[in-house]
């Protein structure tokens, strides 16, 4: 009996589920409108240093602007979600100034990419399964998490994953926003779910809680100026005057997701690949800052974190420190304005004046 397209999809869904993904969902293959404004989000250098994010084809146009340019033989998008929150606190609410911030995706013991991936794979394998065996030769499927020419979000609003919110992180109503993403391109043309409403409503609590103004508006973020984009992706030293913002976050921001009211009532994840690591969910700033080559190996191994370096990562702990209001951190700070990592040397004597002229 031949199999129709509705039993694929159902087999998709089911296959999603199976796998350990929270929600899922198919998007037609096209470009959605929000896409018409990324080349001017990049124009406007909001990428900052993300290559990654300017990159583009052979005739110069933008990748991640178009997947129709890209994945011309796409016709529909299968996108899956994993909800990673767990039960501690939030970043504002932690008050021990000894110790920073590291985000809450990064606290996992493994790269969320090679989980997220792991479960994404058994999804593509039932889905080129679910085809008979005389057409798989002309099914064509790729899966990517955060590694494609493809801006997940957008699919996964049209895929009814979520709405994309004011902070521009994917919301479910019943989920949050604690979502990683994975998305599967197809050649087979699958019937589409409804596009997510939009229930952000007249709520800007994101926008008001980024102490370095990087949501310029609604649904508008400057990369350069998110504590993020600076804590990871950001090389060299950070602009003094975003550094008083950044508060004690060493290793991304959860801030604008924390007080998002959809996520009061989010759902602890039981998975135990995203159990937190020993000691990272509030790190000590102490350690991360003498931090030497073979503990940040070892500590670090297989995390997320690694993006950021051991330079980057020390600069970071050295800011938070100047961040903390606590005087203690003074002999530390006045050593490491001698260390041998320039960048940390310079991050130390700015944290150190701070702290000193602290009241």
């Amino acid at each position: 009996m031949a199999i129709s397209i509705s039993d694929v999809k159902a087999i998709v869904k089911r296959a999603a589920e199976q796998a350990g993904f929270d929600l899922s969902g198919i998007a037609p293959a096209t470009d959605g409108p929000e896409l018409n404004h990324f080349p001017e989000w990049i124009a406007a250098g909001y990428a900052g240093e993300m290559k990654y994010m300017q990159a583009r084809d052979e005739r110069g146009d933008l990748k991640r602007a178009s997947l129709s340019r890209v994945a011309p033989w796409a016709r529909s998008v299968v996108v899956c979600a994993i909800n990673y929150n767990t039960d501690h606190p939030y970043s504002p609410q932690p008050n021990d100034t000894s110790r920073g911030w590291i985000s809450r995706y990064a606290w996992s013991r493994e790269d969320y990419h090679d989980t997220v991936l792991g479960r994404l794979k058994q999804v593509e394998a039932a889905l080129r399964d679910s085809v008979p065996s005389n057409s798989q030769a002309h099914l064509t499927t790729r899966s990517y998490v955060d590694t494609g020419p493809i801006v997940e979000r957008v699919f996964a609003k049209y895929a009814g994953v979520g709405w994309i919110g004011k902070n521009t992180c994917i919301i479910n109503q019943k989920t949050g926003s604690w979502l990683f993403l994975g998305v599967i391109l197809t050649s087979l043309e699958l019937e589409p779910d409804l596009p997510a409403p939009d229930r952000c409503g007249t709520c800007t609590r994101c926008i008001e809680a980024c102490p370095t103004d990087a949501i310029l508006a609604p649904y508008q973020l400057d990369s350069n100026q998110c504590i993020s984009y600076l804590t990871i992706e950001k090389r060299g030293s950070i602009p003094e005057d975003l550094r008083a913002g950044m508060g004690r976050q060493v290793f991304g921001c959860d801030i604008c997701q924390d007080v998002c009211p959809w996520n009061r009532k989010a759902p602890a994840t039981t998975l135990p690949e995203f159990a937190p690591r020993p000691g990272l969910v509030n790190p000590d700033l102490a350690w991360l800052a003498e931090m030497s080559a073979e503990e940040f190996r070892k500590a670090f191994h297989g995390s997320p974190i690694r993006r950021t370096k051991r330079s980057g990562l020390r600069r970071n702990a050295a800011i938070a420190m100047g961040n903390s209001g606590n005087r203690d951190f003074v002999p530390l700070l006045e050593k490491l304005t001698d260390d041998e990592d320039k960048l940390v040397a310079e991050s130390a004597r700015w944290a150190k004046a701070r702290l000193q002229s602290t009241p």
